[in-house]
This record gives C-alpha cells, structure tokens and sequence, in this order.
C-alpha cells in the first residue's frame, strides 16, 4: 500500500492547465505543500508537490493560496531530476485522493469551502494514461 497523510502550507499559490488526457480534456491543479518537524532541536522542512484533477482541482483553484493550512491523503512517488546548476534532485508527488481545507491566510478575503466542496475523488476518466 502506497498512501502518504500531510499536513502544511502551501509554498505558492496554486497553478492550473487544461490537460488532453485521451478520453478528453480535463482540469489539473499543482501546488506545493511544506510540512514541518524537529529533529535533534532543529526545524526541519521537507516539501511536496501536489496534483489533483477534475474537480478537486477546480476546488483547489478556488479555494487555496499561498500560505494556508490544507491536509493532503494519496499515493506518494519519488523522482530524480537535474536542476538547472546540473545538480542531482528528488521530488515527492502526491496524487490527491482526498484535500481538507484547514484554514491559514485569507489575504484575499477567499472562505473555506463549504462542506462537502472539500472533497471530490478523482476518476479513472480524469487520470492520464
């Protein structure tokens, strides 16, 4: 079993494209969550990216910025990249299966959701191949 829980903030607002995804076109919305720890009397700050599809990237564009508080359940993947000083990275991904609004920054006068609006699973439809 392959599933990750989260809990943190978002690092910067939310992006979202229209994606073709052979059955169609659909929504997905990426955005990156830092999550907190200490360890040895030292904060550490591991980062996550995010993606989520269909409506709950609608609800993310919506609802999300920088900065707010949001809870984060699915599968998680590692990868390895260059980054642009020719240096070795990894990434976590989290493919959302389930989003909670916990609150945070409301600069923008943006509410929570409503309830039931927090949460929409994605489906096999929205997924690429």
């Amino acid at each position: 079993m392959n599933k990750i829980t989260i809990i943190g903030n978002l690092t910067e607002n939310p992006e979202s494209r229209v994606v073709n995804t052979g059955k169609g076109t659909s929504n997905v919305c990426n955005f990156t969550v830092a999550t907190n720890r200490f360890a040895h009397g030292q904060k550490r700050t591991t980062y996550f990216r995010v993606s989520c599809w269909g409506k709950q990237a609608d609800n993310a564009m919506k609802y999300l910025l920088k900065g707010r508080n949001v809870a984060v359940v699915g599968p998680v993947e590692a990868s390895a990249y260059n980054a642009q000083d020719g240096s070795a990275r990894a990434r976590l991904e989290i493919y959302a299966e389930e989003i909670k609004y916990l609150g945070g920054r409301q600069d923008d006068g943006r509410q929570a959701p409503p309830p039931g609006d927090e949460y929409a699973p994605p489906y096999d439809d929205e997924l690429p191949i």
